[in-house]
């Protein structure tokens, strides 16, 4: 295989690979919401996983959100209403390696077939009057099978979804298109 065939493969390669390992957080409000009114919150649907200790886990996670953001948990006639759901998704990539060779093109590749997990998690926030939801994060990426990784990414998931609530700040892109953005 010729040296620039080479490069080309392991750039494809490394593109696909970063691809897959890139974790995706949005979050999306209404913006005719005074979000400094909600005081109070309570979950009306806990998210159904797979792993029985992740909702709690999940669940945990979003509560200290919200109390860090001065929300105070409640069992009934609460402001906000919370809705979680985790979905999964089995996916596929092709991995191929390559060995021997030299620059006379000699040499064998071996491809393989791997399957991996990808989790979605969706919170909306809802008013409880209106029942609206009034604002909504979701946080994509592939799902660890070691339960100690799966907490500490849904954790981070979490974190910076919640970045975006409440609301604080929208900013005007050179575009003129109205974009969210995040605090760090």
């Amino acid at each position: 295989m010729r040296p620039t065939k080479i490069f080309v493969v392991l750039g494809i390669l490394f593109l696909t690979s970063a691809a897959v390992r890139a974790d995706k957080i949005t979050f999306d409000y209404d913006h005719n919401v005074n979000f400094s009114k909600y005081r109070t919150f309570m979950w009306m649907q806990e998210p159904e996983t797979p792993d029985p200790f992740m909702k709690d886990r999940i669940v945990k996670a979003i509560n200290a959100q919200l109390i860090a953001r001065g929300l105070r948990q409640v069992k009934s006639k609460a402001d906000l209403v919370i809705g979680a759901g985790l979905a999964t998704e089995e996916k596929q990539v092709l991995e191929t390696y390559y060995t021997g060779g030299g620059w006379d093109g000699g040499g064998f590749s071996t491809t393989e077939m791997r399957t991996y997990l990808v989790g979605t998690l969706t919170v909306d926030l809802i008013d409880s009057c209106t029942q609206k939801v009034i604002w909504q994060g979701v946080a994509t990426d592939k799902l660890s099978h070691k339960p100690e990784k799966r907490t500490k990414d849904s954790d981070k998931w979490i974190e910076k979804m919640f970045r975006g609530y409440p609301p604080s700040f929208v900013a005007v892109s050179a575009c003129g298109k109205t974009t969210n953005v995040i605090r760090n």
